[in-house]
């Protein structure tokens, strides 16, 4: 019996080890969104710059 209880053990550490590898993961797909949301605002900019210096004014 008391290989039983140790074989349950082990498997419940195995189920933690689990949990706490999914917590990075999820920080890193906001990281990596939050960059990405960056890169998006700074692109728009530039093109939005663009279009101003282009702008014919003497209309």
């Amino acid at each position: 019996m008391s290989t039983d209880k140790d074989d349950d053990l082990s498997i419940e550490d195995e189920f933690a080890t689990a949990d706490d590898e999914a917590e990075p993961q999820v920080e890193t797909a906001k990281t990596n969104l939050s960059k990405r949301r960056t890169i998006d605002n700074l692109l728009e900019e530039r093109r939005l710059q663009k279009q101003l210096a282009d702008f014919d004014y003497d209309l």
